[in-house]
Order: structure tokens, then sequence, then C-alpha cells
């Protein structure tokens, strides 16, 4: 029996790159997934046929996490779908790099809003419909421990995101709810690729900086989150999980 059956997850953003890894990975262990995105919609729908093509069940809902009407919207898309929510994944993120004289206004809100308020209006739409045994599970970012130059906005919102882990954690696990971040190092996605990040100086330092001499793969961050999805992590609330092939 896959570990999953019977539950049904939400991952934000997960239309393309971790986020479809994760999608995919989750169905594959018996859930039933809401694939969530903001504007790849034919994306988004390739996820959920190759979802449906392995003999899983997956919807596609459109929804920007940043705006409380829409979030609400997806919620009530899965619940009067699937008839039930167990798994919430954080995923959706956007990240930008700038010397700290290039910072505005806009950069801060651009990043801040779909990386913090995203997850804290989710998880609060949630929050109503998840039994004990649920799982939340927030996508940060190993910056929270590099702490890379010319990534103030960035870091500060993954940083931000680790607090909240902590502190829903606390809030939620008197009703059984359990809530965890996974903070990825580099990852090869369709983004990094097209970001000119692969094949970069960036890479390779990275992989100079990284124990296992590599940067990441999707499948490695969707098999973390299907660790803390499932009962197997029962005992585990509040941690912080950082994989990144040892990279300090």
């Amino acid at each position: 029996m896959s570990k999953l059956n019977g539950k049904v997850a939400l991952v934000t953003g997960a239309s393309k790159g971790i986020g479809a890894g994760i999608a995919r990975r989750l169905a594959a262990e018996g859930a039933e997934v809401v694939v969530n995105y903001a504007t790849s919609d034919s994306e988004a729908k390739d996820v959920v046929a190759g979802i449906e093509g392995e003999g899983g069940r997956a919807i596609a809902v459109r929804a920007d996490v940043r705006n409380k009407p829409e979030v609400d919207s997806l919620i009530k898309s899965a619940i009067d779908h699937f008839g039930r929510l167990d798994i919430v994944v954080n995923n959706a993120g956007i990240y930008q790099f700038a010397k700290i004289e290039a910072t505005t206004e806009a950069l801060y809100r651009q990043q801040f809003d779909l990386n913090v308020l995203g997850p804290l209006l989710v998880t609060g739409a949630a929050a109503p419909f998840l039994a004990e045994g649920s799982s939340i599970i927030n996508i940060s970012s190993f910056v929270t421990r590099i702490l890379p130059a010319e990534s103030s906005i960035y870091s500060g919102t993954k940083g931000a995101i680790d607090a909240i882990t902590g502190v829903l954690s606390r809030e939620l696990g008197p009703r059984g709810i359990r809530v965890n971040s996974v903070n990825p190092g580099l990852i090869e996605t369709d983004g990094t690729h097209a970001n000119g990040v692969m094949g970069s100086d960036f890479q390779v330092w990275n992989e100079q900086q990284t124990p296992l001499g590599r940067i990441g793969q999707v499948t490695e961050i969707a098999s973390i989150v299907s660790f803390l999805a499932s009962s197997d992590a029962a005992w585990v609330t509040g941690e912080r999980i950082i994989g990144a092939g040892g990279m300090r």
C-alpha cells in the first residue's frame, strides 16, 4: 500500500520545477493532488495528465496565492472536488538577488508577497479543514544557512518562512497538525536552465562547496516532502530539513 493512500494534497506553484516534482511524487505515493498554478495553464495541465497517466487523480486550479479571495477559492475547489484536505505544500515562490543599493519597494513586495504572504494566506485558509494527522510543508531555502551576498530580500523571505514554520508548529500542534520546512540547495530545474545557472560559475561554486560534489535534483527534494507528508514523520514537527548535499 502506498503511504499516502486516502490523502489529499495541495501543492502551490506546482506547474513546473520543484512544485511539479512534489506533486508527481505525492501522487505516486497514493495522494490525490491539487496542482495550483498562477499563469502556466498548459504546464499545470501537463502535470495533471502525467499523474492521471500513472493511474493517479489530480486537478489543476489557478489561483494567485497573494490574493485572499483566490486562495479561499483554491481551498474550496480542493474540498469540493476531493472532499478533504490533508497535506499542504507551500512551494510557490520567486527569487531575485540584488545589491543593497538596488533595493526597491517593488522588489521587496514582489518577493515578500509571494514567498511570505502567500504561505500565510494558504495555511490560514486551509487550517480549518485540516484534521489531526495533517501535514504542512513549507519550501524554504538553504540561503538561510549560507546567507549569500546580494540576497537580502530573498534570504529575508526564507528566514521568515523558517520562523513561521516554528510558530505554526506550536500553534497547530495541539490539533495534531505538523508543520515543517524543507530548505533545498541549488536544484536543477527548467528555471535554473532558463536563468543561465546551469553551466555557470555559480553552479561550479556550489559544487565545490558541497561535500557530495554536485547540485541536487527535483526528485531528491520531493522525497523529503513525501516523508514529511506521511505518517513516517508522525513525530516530526517544527523542523527544518536542509536538502543541500551537506553544504554549509
